[in-house]
C-alpha cells in the first residue's frame, strides 16, 4: 500500500467511534468501516471472525484471515480493509480503562518494557508478530467476546470490572499462546520496541529524497507514522526538530561532494536540496566554520599532502 499524505490520516477519538467513552465493542455492520489508514487516540483490538484478509500496521503488512487477532497502539497509523462478506469485532478502550496506574503519555507507550507490563507486548509487538488461534482457543475468544458486548449493552454496578477482567484474560491468553516470540522481540529491541524500526524507516526516506522538498508530513506518511508521533520521536532520540535533522543530513552529503567531485558548488546545492547557492554557502559556513569553497580547497589541499607524504616514502 502506497504511503498517503499526512493530512489524509485522520486521527478518531473515542466520541467519534465508539457508544461510551472508556470502552467499547462492536461488530462488523455496526458502523462504517475505515478502509483507508487512520489512526485513534484509544486502544484496539480486532478479531477476524470469518473472512479477511490482511492488514497494514505501521510500516508493515500482516495477515489478518479467520482466527487473527490485531492489536493497535494509540496513533498507530494502521488500517484493517475488511472485504465484504467478512464477520469481525472491534474492541476499543481508552487507557486510564484498563492501565489507570500506568502514568505514561500515549506517545511514549513504546518505551515501556514488556515486562514492566506483558499485557501491552501484542500492542507493542504487532508489526512483527501474527497472533493466530486454534480452534479452541479462538472458541474461547468468541465466548469472552459475547460476554463483552453484553455487559456492555447493560452497564450496571460493578459492570466495569467484570470488563477489565475479561479483557486482561484475553490479553494474557496471547501472551501465554505467543509467549516465545513476544520475549523474543523484547529482548531483541532491548525496550526500544518499535520506535527504533520507525526511526529507520524514517532516516531512510531522508537519505533517497535529500535533493527533494521534504516536510514532516511527508516522512510520517512515507513512515506510515503520525507526524505528531514523528515529531515526538525525533525530539526524543535525536534532540532535534525535523527540520534540523533534514539539514544536517544535507550539510553532510554536500561535504561528501565537495571532496569527492568536481561538481559545481551550485550543482551541489541542488543535488542536496538547496534550491538557493548563496543560501547554501550560508548555511554551511554556519555549520563548519567554512565556504563550501574554502572547506574544498582545504580538503584538496589536506589530500595532496597526504598524497605527497606516501609518495617519498
Amino acid at each position: 500500500m502506497s504511503a498517503l499524505p499526512s493530512s489524509s490520516l485522520r486521527l478518531y477519538g473515542m466520541q467519534e467511534r465508539a457508544n461510551h467513552l472508556d470502552f467499547d465493542i462492536r461488530f462488523e455492520g455496526a458502523r462504517d468501516v475505515l478502509a483507508r489508514p487512520h489512526r485513534h487516540e484509544y486502544f484496539q483490538i480486532q478479531v477476524s471472525i470469518h473472512g479477511g484478509s490482511q492488514q497494514v500496521i505501521g510500516g508493515a503488512v500482516r495477515p489478518f484471515t479467520a482466527g487473527h487477532l490485531s492489536f493497535v497502539l494509540p496513533y498507530r497509523v494502521h488500517v484493517v480493509p475488511h472485504p465484504p462478506g467478512a464477520r469481525y469485532a472491534i474492541v476499543n478502550f481508552d487507557q486510564g480503562f484498563l492501565w489507570p496506574e500506568l502514568a505514561v503519555e500515549a506517545l511514549d507507550l513504546e518505551e515501556v518494557p514488556a515486562a514492566r507490563q506483558p499485557e501491552l507486548a501484542p500492542f507493542l509487538f504487532q508489526e512483527c508478530l501474527d497472533f493466530h488461534f486454534g480452534d479452541a482457543d479462538f472458541a474461547r475468544i468468541l465466548e469472552w467476546l459475547d460476554e463483552l458486548a453484553a455487559l456492555n449493552r447493560e452497564r450496571r454496578f460493578g459492570t466495569v470490572g467484570a470488563i477489565r477482567g475479561i479483557l486482561l484474560q484475553l490479553m494474557a491468553l496471547v501472551c501465554h499462546r505467543h509467549e516465545g516470540p513476544l520475549l523474543a522481540q523484547a529482548a531483541l529491541q532491548g525496550g526500544r520496541s518499535a520506535g527504533h524500526a520507525a526511526l529507520q524507516r524514517v532516516m531512510r526516506y531522508v537519505r533517497e529524497h535529500l535533493a527533494e522538498e521534504m516536510s514532516l508530513n511527508d516522512a510520517a506518511a512515507a513512515a506510515m507514522l503520525s507526524p505528531n508521533y514523528l515529531a515526538h520521536l525525533l525530539k526524543k532520540q535525536t534532540q532535534r526538530t525535523f527540520t534540523e535533522l533534514v539539514t544536517e543530513r544535507r550539510l553532510e552529503r554536500a561535504k561528501e561532494l565537495l571532496v569527492t567531485s568536481n561538481a559545481r558548488i551550485g550543482d551541489i546545492a541542488r543535488q542536496c536540496g538547496f534550491g538557493d547557492a548563496v543560501y547554501f554557502a550560508r548555511r554551511f559556513r554556519l555549520q563548519n566554520g567554512v565556504t563550501p569553497r574554502e572547506f574544498r580547497s582545504q580538503a584538496d589541499a589536506g589530500l595532496a599532502q597526504a598524497a605527497q607524504a606516501l609518495s617519498s616514502r
